[in-house]
């Protein structure tokens, strides 16, 4: 082969790569933009539950209570299960 032809084939091989390498960054860069606009709805929700948590939050302890009480309750209801299921 003539070094014309090594010279010009690996000018053409050149520019194949920077065709494909730039059209991999602009792939890439679509998919940025679109996982960007997934993750900006995603914070908005997470804001929007965030703000109702917060008005919630004061009156934790008053809905716990009861709860607690029942969690108390629930071992020997749990023992009297156990020993109806056992006869």
């Amino acid at each position: 082969m003539s070094n014309d032809l090594l010279t010009v084939l690996s000018v053409v091989e050149a520019v194949l790569l920077v065709v494909v390498l730039a059209i991999a960054l602009i792939l890439v860069r679509l998919r940025l933009r679109m996982i960007a606009a997934r993750l900006a709805a995603l914070a908005q929700g997470v804001s929007t539950v965030s703000s109702h948590l917060g008005l919630i939050y004061p009156t934790v302890p008053q809905i716990n209570a009861p709860l607690k009480d029942i969690v108390a309750a629930l071992p020997p209801i749990a023992e009297m299960a156990e020993t109806l299921a056992e006869r």
